[in-house]
């Protein structure tokens, strides 16, 4: 069946359900089926959600009855300038200048991001490390009492080999790196932690953890409850994220001349580092927050939304730690020292959305689409590249509240 116009009738008369239109029609007449019935149910135009430009069949790994796609205004910002090469162990994955395209809605954002790049980049460049990798499941288990979980802890800790040996079975590439084992009453919650390496890696290390916990249950007291048990923790605000990370842990820094703090940014160190500490620091404390940030979520969100990321998964980069130290030259002259801090970066180029379309012209922008070589290298790149920008945000941000030019430079934007 090929008509929209019958397919639309047949969900409104009962004969079909909204979610089966694939059975009977290619990926596009379903979604415009949807278009009409939705239009004549609800008395609204769908014109533009329905002006899509890739085949419905690419977008089907990552929705369910689709209508069309939602279009978000996207834009680069750059050259990212990211230090990355060193020599030994300790060089970085991205290295050199790459544009980075980010998509939103808010006005005057990336013209903020800009000016911070610039800055940074007339510096001599960022530089940006990933230090810690591991993308975490954690089921929990029940057990009678502390005497079973005691148990299931010391079977856990002295076979570590046999429950890799069962969560690596399930992926060609995926390497488990740790299980931490914590207990609350009855309650036994195992933290596995993998390198899923160019992948974001959440399926691969669910799927994984679930072959994992087969091997728990049969040779311990623990029965399983729930194969996530909330301490992993995704797609929430959790201190345990925010403390031992999840995905990647990025850290970004930037020494700035003081000179070019004042000439580009019209402020000075010693006042960008105070609004820093009484803002960032002093006022999130206060407020309770899990970050201490300007806006670095900012950045990841349109980077996300732009490269085919988890958007939910935007929440953990607000974990983000910034600092801005104001440093003193032997000739008296005061620079700026800033870093922004990621502990819980979760992306990937391959796998999810990035293989739709326009996220994956966006990763070629960045010249990370796809696997890396050696593997996880794209996915290290993608992090450090995204910590510059969220450097930037956060620099050009401080800079306009210390100069009190904020307000204004949002009305000469119109924004």
């Amino acid at each position: 069946m090929t008509d929209p116009e019958e397919l639309a009738a047949k969900v409104r008369e009962g004969e079909l359900r909204i979610h089966e239109l694939e059975e009977h029609a290619d990926h596009d007449t379903a979604a415009e089926a949807r278009r009409l019935y939705v239009e004549r149910e609800t008395g609204t135009d769908l014109e533009s959600i329905g002006d899509y430009t890739f085949p419905a069949e690419r977008a089907e790994p990552n929705i369910e009855n689709m209508i069309g796609a939602a279009q978000i205004p996207m834009g680069i910002v750059g050259p990212v300038d990211v230090n990355g090469e060193e020599t030994g162990a300790s060089g970085g994955a991205a290295d050199g200048e790459h544009y980075l395209p980010l998509a939103t809605t808010e006005g005057a954002l990336l013209a903020s991001v800009n000016r911070g790049l610039g800055v940074i980049r007339t510096a001599g460049g960022a530089d940006a490390r990933v230090t810690k990798n591991g993308m975490t499941r954690a089921p929990v288990f029940r057990v009678k009492g502390v005497a079973e979980a005691a148990e299931t802890v010391e079977w856990v800790n002295d076979n570590f080999d046999a429950l890799a040996e069962a969560a690596e079975s399930t992926t060609s590439h995926g390497e488990l790196l740790d299980v931490e084992p914590y207990v609350v009453g009855d309650s036994v919650y195992l933290r596995f932690a993998y390198d899923t390496k160019d992948a974001m890696g959440m399926n691969m290390a669910t799927i994984a953890t679930g072959e994992a916990c087969e091997i728990v249950e049969s040779e311990t007291p623990a029965s399983l409850v729930a194969l996530s048990g909330n301490l992993c923790s995704d797609k929430k605000p959790a201190a345990i994220n925010a403390v031992e990370g999840r995905g990647r842990s990025v850290t970004a820094d930037v020494l700035i001349p003081g000179e070019l703090v004042e000439e580009r940014l019209h402020t000075t160190a010693d006042a960008i580092a105070e609004a820093n500490t009484r803002k960032n620091l002093t006022g999130s404390a206060k407020a309770g927050s899990l970050g201490f940030n300007a806006h670095a979520a900012n950045v990841v969100a349109a980077a996300f939304l732009a490269t085919g990321q988890d958007e939910a998964q935007v929440v953990e980069a607000a974990n983000t730690i910034t600092t801005m130290d104001a440093r003193q030259r032997e000739d008296g002259t005061t620079d700026l020292y800033a870093s922004v801090s990621l502990a819980s970066l979760e992306v990937g180029t391959v796998g999810g959305g990035t293989k739709l379309p326009t996220q994956s012209e966006a990763l070629e922008i960045l010249g990370l689409r796809g696997g890396g070589e050696p593997a996880g290298s794209n996915a290290d790149a993608l992090a450090e590249i995204i910590a510059v920008g969220a450097l930037a945000g956060e620099l050009s941000l401080l800079a306009a509240l210390a100069s009190r030019h904020l307000a204004s430079a949002h009305e000469d934007l119109g924004r």
